[in-house]
């Protein structure tokens, strides 16, 4: 699955919403503009609208440097997020799973691992 950075066809996902209205309140708290919050990055004030509205999600470099420009730790940005619900909960995942990925992660030799997921694979498709 490939990371999403965009705006999705059913709209921006809650948490970037979230994380993009605490950017823009702490950059308001400061003082400063769009146009300063870009000049920092490198960036068009575009995008800085566009991450404060969460059309375009923030990475992880990013966010680390906004939080030391904005003078609040990283996790100023998730505190009171929407839950997320469509995250499984470690009880939601069925033994058998678990038995499987710790078992798999114990196995050493990177061939023998694809190996495994090729049978996987092969018994998923005869089911």
């Amino acid at each position: 699955m490939t990371p999403r950075t965009t705006v999705a066809a059913d709209g921006p996902d809650p948490i970037d919403v979230h994380v993009g209205q605490n950017l823009r309140t702490r950059r308001k708290e400061l003082g400063l503009s769009q146009e300063r919050i870009a000049q920092v990055f490198g960036i068009s004030f575009q995008q800085v609208q566009k991450y404060e509205r969460g059309t375009n999600r923030i990475c992880a470099s990013k966010l680390y440097i906004l939080s030391k420009v904005l003078e609040v730790p990283v996790s100023y940005f998730f505190e009171q997020a929407p839950p997320v619900s469509d995250v499984p909960n470690h009880q939601d995942i069925p033994d058998d799973v678990l038995d499987l990925t710790e078992l798999y992660y114990q196995i050493k030799d990177p061939q023998v691992r694809q190996r495994v997921v090729s049978l996987a694979r092969a018994l998923s498709s005869k089911a």
